[in-house]
């Protein structure tokens, strides 16, 4: 084995192990596909294994992938910890830091990551507010947002740290009422779970050549929350955020060959703010650890 180690290298093989492409890893490291198969190609090299075998529908780790897997978590988990040294996570930072996030971010994504954050930056307070309102960093609201758009202004830096997938869902006792779509067109002969003034599911789609109208949806609203609720009541099938479907076992895919739109989101700060160590901290953290969870 080669005696120059390079961590990026394992960095490229948890994600393509943990996402299952090189797209998907790409995407989780903010990396161009390439770039990613080169990583594998070259740890392979070094490690004189085969770690994927590459398929159509993408990459199948090997028994010795998924042996590795341990070892290779383990040195991720010391490099995260590393750095949260360097940028004064153990440093003893300490303060309140007020986070602005929309609602299923707020309520379903991020709960569980400030509670591993706890565990790190243990000194640190987290206010969080569930908003969409860009206004909420320019005013100085808040000290950092994660947002599917965005911000344009030139006083906020904002990274790209993952993308939200959307499916069609639908809770078991719908299905088994009303049975399972095969094809995209069976839609049409569902309940549909819709907005009631966001137009965003009617572009959708009209985009796949489907005239649906808002009559078809048999139950309406903008509030996302209650937007998911009423999928897991069982009132239709609905279009919601894999890692929001996750959390309910009894919500489950449909139509997977829908091709429905990747929401980017953005961990966005005030460009003054990130001289914060406190905020820092916390900003590096969650640029950390939220890919891992979308």
């Amino acid at each position: 084995m080669n005696q120059t180690f390079d961590w990026s290298l394992v960095q490229s093989f948890l994600a393509a192990l943990d996402q299952g492409s090189l797209l998907g890893a790409a995407r989780v490291l903010n990396a161009s596909q390439p770039t990613i198969g080169r990583h594998i190609a070259e740890l392979e090299s070094q490690l004189g294994v085969v770690l994927f075998e590459r398929t159509g529908r993408g990459l199948l780790p090997t028994t010795t992938a998924l042996r590795l897997a341990e070892s290779a978590r383990a040195m991720e988990t010391s490099a995260h910890q590393l750095a949260r040294s360097v940028s004064g996570a153990e440093a003893g930072v300490s303060g309140t830091v007020r986070i602005t996030a929309s609602q299923p971010v707020a309520c379903v994504l991020l709960p569980p990551v400030l509670a591993r954050m706890r565990q790190v930056l243990p000194e640190v307070q987290v206010e969080l507010v569930a908003s969409n309102e860009v206004t909420n960093l320019l005013r100085r609201e808040a000290d950092i947002a994660l947002r599917m758009v965005r911000p344009d202004q030139a006083s906020l830096v904002a990274k790209r740290i993952g993308a939200v997938t959307l499916g069609a869902y639908a809770h078991r006792d719908y299905l088994r009422r009303k049975g399972t779509p095969k094809q995209p067109p069976d839609l049409l002969q569902h309940e549909l779970v819709g907005n009631d003034r966001h137009e965003e599911i009617l572009q959708g789609f009209a985009a796949m050549g489907y005239p649906v109208e808002r009559a078809h949806f048999a139950f309406r609203t903008d509030d996302l929350m209650a937007y998911w609720e009423a999928v897991r009541a069982g009132l239709g099938i609905g279009f919601v955020s894999h890692y929001m479907a996750r959390t309910d076992p009894n919500v489950v895919a449909v139509l997977p060959m829908l091709p429905l739109p990747e929401l980017p989101i953005w961990l966005t700060v005030h460009r003054e703010i990130r001289t914060s160590h406190r905020i820092r901290a916390v900003y590096d953290f969650l640029a950390q650890e939220v890919p891992g969870v979308l």
